[in-house]
């Protein structure tokens, strides 16, 4: 009888037997690195789909300018009829040229102001929108008012409708570019500045002043209209009404 035959030891490609502590290593180091690519595959992914979404962010506020920068004032807001705004009210102008030192406390009256002492140097042209976060000193603005300015004094408490109406609002004067036109800010007037009139929530101020005598301080005068609800025709009537050109100081950015 011929022997039986032998059980011949099967053996990876390596060499090593399939139960030896040699193939189970190999075996680990192959999970091991499969696992680690597809980790590295993920990793990729998300980087991609972060980076991606970092550049479109900012295309998107683009979009988003532009749409409100070319959207009508009139269509922005409550009609002028329903913004609850009262006449416009005038009081002689004090203050042209009469530069304070930063930090220097002023009360304006009537407030909020349509003119009166000031810093020595104005907000930037570019800046349109002021939050309380960012907004500077009510004094520094008020260099913005005898440089043309219309600014709109608003109530940071407002319904959010009303400030996301300003802000866009705001929005539609874009020009880069030193432009006469474009001279508005929106900025709150805070519980630490002092009262705002009862009822509203936005005051229009402008400091007016002879075009053809802008230094006769005896022609100058104050402005103001206060308003329950934002209104884009009505800012938009306002500024029409009281151009940079009628300031005591136009030209100044």
């Amino acid at each position: 009888m011929a022997p039986p035959d032998k059980p011949t030891s099967r053996r990876t490609p390596g060499g090593a037997a399939p139960n030896s502590r040699r193939h189970q290593l190999a075996a680990a180091d192959v999970a091991n690195r499969a696992g680690q690519r597809r980790r590295t595959a993920a990793l990729v992914a998300i980087c991609v789909v972060l980076a991606t979404a970092l550049l479109s962010y900012p295309v998107y506020l683009v979009i988003q300018d532009s749409r409100a920068s070319n959207t009508a004032l009139a269509d922005l807001g409550v009609a002028q009829s329903d913004a609850g705004c009262d006449p416009v009210a005038t009081s002689p102008a004090s203050g042209n040229q009469n530069h304070v030192a930063d930090g220097t406390p002023v009360t304006y009256d009537p407030a909020p102001p349509a003119s009166g002492p000031h810093y020595a140097s104005p907000a930037p042209f570019s800046k349109r929108f002021y939050t309380v976060d960012d907004r500077p000193a009510v004094a520094t603005l008020v260099h913005n008012l005898e440089h043309g300015y219309t600014v709109a004094w608003y109530r940071p408490d407002a319904p959010q409708g009303d400030v996301d109406a300003l802000q866009a609002v705001a929005k539609t004067f874009t020009a880069s570019d030193y432009d006469p036109t474009q001279k508005f800010i929106a900025a709150p007037w805070t519980t630490a500045d002092g009262a705002f009139p009862a009822g509203k929530n936005l005051v229009l101020a402008h400091w007016t002043a002879d075009p053809a005598q802008p230094a006769d301080t005896t022609l100058q005068q104050g402005v103001q209209q206060a308003c329950a609800t934002v209104s884009g025709a009505a800012v938009g009537s306002f500024l029409q009404t009281y151009p940079a050109t009628s300031s005591p100081e136009p030209n100044g950015a």
